[in-house]
């Protein structure tokens, strides 16, 4: 599996902070992806979006690094909301370990924002 995985970061005004993910959140790419989701998150942001729409591959290194920030940003009095294409095989794996019921998820970024 390839380590690649980009990140486009987004800081509105609005309190909001946008992670846009882009390739392969396993194991190899967790461990970084992780540090900048948790840098993201100051005390004046009051939710994180992570944008799964491109990501081509998720395992459970993957799934337990939303749970694990999603817990963190709960602590914090925050949301952690997801936006992952309806149809697609990521959005079935997230259903099947119960993501969509931990965490509002949206089908486009633009949903996300206007919620």
């Amino acid at each position: 599996m390839s380590t690649v995985i980009r990140m486009r970061e987004e800081l509105p005004d609005d309190g909001t902070a946008v992670a846009v993910l882009d390739g392969e959140l396993d194991a190899s790419s967790v461990g970084q992806v992780a540090v900048k989701l948790r840098r993201m998150v100051e005390n004046r942001q009051h939710r994180l979006i992570v944008d799964l729409t491109k990501v081509t591959y998720l395992d459970s290194a993957g799934i337990n690094l939303l749970f694990a920030v999603g817990g963190e940003v709960r602590a914090r009095q925050q949301e952690l909301h997801l936006v992952v294409a309806p149809d697609s095989p990521i959005r079935r794996m997230l259903v099947i370990v119960g993501a969509d019921r931990s965490f509002p998820v949206h089908p486009s970024l633009a949903e996300a924002l206007a919620s």
